[in-house]
């Protein structure tokens, strides 16, 4: 009798178990316009250090966030700031964009891009949750970029499947958030022009 009710036990036990070993789900929720920015640091794709407190010192920033290197809208995104680039230097705003992937996939977004802004990589998704742009990626949705040839954990060099919402924020000099553009849709990005008119 006592061998099968620890026999019931361990069977109720087990999903527990392997229901703890799952790290918690991440949402994403855009932060709100005129909360103050999260400070931030991380190395560029070149190993230099980026720093959000040292950047505000020279102007706004405007930091975006992306995927990787595998995903077509993306690379049409960075491409099309790197073209207007101008358009927000001009206006003395510091160009940052952060990314969950490695450095080495970085180079091949570099590739892809042209891109002359400093890409960091966010070690441990901090900069993404920091600014509420990580989420994690569903089972189905994993498996069918594995379909198409994409591995997040191996883009990521993590064990976690986590992307950011594609977010674009406006940072003022006084460290407080001046325009977000926040859209869980993937493929709607927001325009150079657009960002520049928010400095």
């Amino acid at each position: 009798m006592n061998h099968r009710l620890l026999l019931s036990f361990a069977t109720l036990a087990l999903p527990l178990a392997s229901h703890a070993q799952q790290p918690p789900a991440r949402t994403a929720t855009p932060l709100a316009v005129g909360s103050v920015a999260p400070a931030f640091k991380g190395l560029d794709a070149a190993g230099r250090p980026v720093e959000l407190q040292q950047l505000l010192k020279k102007g706004p920033v405007v930091l975006y966030f992306y995927r990787g290197q595998w995903c077509p809208y993306c690379n049409k995104q960075l491409s099309q700031l790197q073209d207007s680039l101008q358009l927000l230097t001009a206006k003395g705003a510091q160009v940052v964009v952060v990314t969950p992937e490695t450095q080495e996939n970085i180079g091949k977004t570099v590739e892809k891009t042209k891109a002359a802004f400093p890409i960091v990589h966010d070690q441990d998704f901090a900069i993404m949750t920091a600014y509420h742009t990580a989420f994690t990626v569903d089972p189905a949705t994993v498996l069918k970029y594995r379909g198409f040839g994409v591995d997040l954990q191996q883009a990521n060099a993590s064990s976690d499947a986590v992307l950011p919402v594609p977010a674009t924020y406006v940072i003022g000099r006084d460290g407080r958030i001046r325009f977000a553009y926040f859209n869980p849709d993937y493929r709607q990005r927001v325009s150079v022009r657009r960002v520049a008119a928010a400095l």
